[in-house]
């Protein structure tokens, strides 16, 4: 009997945890590039990329090569066992990427929540301090000190009690929803006063566009402030790169475009196309403030990973896909406003940094009602018409767009065209 997404979502619900969510009741079969065919023959746009990993694409030749040579080689050491060349040259490459003049390191691990637990450990271990403080809207994770970090309950954390403590949130700014930086540098100062002297914070952690928050850009003067107000205080400034970096804001990571550098950057994602990798780059002395056997993992900084992200930054260069993603996010952007103009009672904001892209909807063009029933039903009908997407935002009423960077003009073009029947049929 031929396999139906129908029949695997049967035996899924049986034997998978309904905590793991399933967006698209969908199953994937073979992708290339921004093509995504399911178990039944069907193709589909694919407009999501993973949640931002495929930012070169699904299956690229160039990595699928690399991946393909590190496998006849080795898979697996340990790296704190035996080393491989491969993990070192990534983080001599990483160093190099992320912004800062100052020496830097960098620790490669396999997830993003990793990744942002690691970061902690330094703050506090460098600074010799234990609070951080996080923002409203924040996405850092799924792991617990990254819960108590995420800045929404329901559905991440709903139902296990309190997080870990010594987290503090602050208000992320967002002009559209009446926060202004000001307000924001003001919700830190309370904290200071209210909550936690500024020497018990070891960092204050931020992402440079929110993800799963909803997109939003830190404005440039905020950023400017927040660092002046971590150098003011001895705080070390954490800059969640997990879903900005790898290229998907025009610049390899989102703080180039920042006027100032973090101490500690975390990326993850779209770093090894596809593979599971992640980690932390920092300034020298921070990174090196952990004793040996205090950071890494069994299977931290894979070999194989490793050889995707290297190939991945190869592709970059080789295939100017930042130029690629300033294109990408110019035609889709301008499409999107043309749709925007069609219904704007429904489309309150179309918002970008390079190819990272949302669409906000509100009920009756009224900012103070998102209307995220009418996000629900275009993600619902794209798919039904061919199209991959995926909605966002602390009130679930942001479309967001994180199509690969290699997809065609043409595949943009078609994606645009069936997100424009979508709102028409609303």
């Amino acid at each position: 009997m031929s396999k139906t997404n129908a029949s695997l979502m049967k035996r899924r619900e049986a034997a998978v945890p309904r905590g793991v969510g399933q967006i698209h009741p969908i199953f994937a079969d073979s992708a290339k590039n921004a093509s995504v065919t399911d178990v039944e023959g069907r193709e589909f746009i694919d407009f999501a990329g993973g949640i931002a990993v495929l930012n070169t694409g699904h299956v690229h030749p160039k990595v699928i090569a690399a991946v393909t040579e590190q496998l006849n080689k080795l898979t697996h050491t340990c790296f704190q066992v035996l080393a491989y060349e491969p993990y070192v040259e990534l983080c001599e490459k990483i160093n190099a990427k992320v912004p800062g003049d100052f020496a830097k390191k960098t620790l490669l691990v396999t997830t993003g929540s990793e990744a942002v637990e690691n970061a902690v450990k330094i703050a506090r271990a460098s600074t010799g301090r234990a609070g951080v403080i996080a923002f409203t809207g924040a996405y850092h994770g799924r792991t617990m000190m990254t819960l108590g970090l995420t800045g929404k309950v329901v559905p991440y954390s709903a139902g296990m009690g309190l997080m870990p403590g010594g987290i503090f949130r602050a208000l992320y700014p967002n002009e559209l929803h009446g926060v202004s930086i000001d307000d924001s540098i003001a919700s830190i100062e309370r904290i200071f006063k209210n909550d936690a002297e500024p020497r018990d914070i070891a960092a204050i952690i931020i992402e440079p566009v929110q993800g799963e928050g909803g997109f939003y850009v830190a404005p440039k003067e905020f950023m400017k402030r927040l660092r002046a107000l971590c150098d003011q205080h001895g705080i070390l400034l954490i800059a969640d790169e997990v879903q900005t970096g790898a290229g998907r804001t025009g610049t390899f990571f989102a703080m180039e475009q920042m006027g100032v550098a973090a101490d500690l950057t975390t990326f993850a994602k779209s770093i090894a196309g596809g593979f599971p990798l992640a980690g932390v780059c920092g300034k020298a002395e921070y990174m090196d403030a952990i004793a040996p056997g205090g950071l890494g993992g069994t299977y931290a900084g894979s070999p194989i990973a490793c050889a995707a992200a290297l190939a991945v930054m190869e592709v970059f260069e080789q295939e100017h896909l930042l130029d690629r993603c300033k294109a990408v996010g110019e035609r889709l952007v301008t499409g999107l406003k043309a749709i925007q103009a069609k219904h704007p009672a429904v489309i309150g904001e179309v918002r970008a940094l390079g190819a990272m892209i949302a669409v906000e909807l509100f009920e009756n063009g009224d900012s103070h009602k998102p209307n995220a029933a009418a996000v629900a039903q275009v993600v619902a009908k794209a798919r039904d018409k061919g199209l991959i997407l995926l909605s966002c935002g602390t009130y679930g009423n942001v479309l967001r767009v994180l199509v690969p960077l290699t997809a065609p003009d043409a595949q943009l073009d078609k994606g645009l065209a069936i997100i424009e029947e979508c709102f028409a049929e609303l």
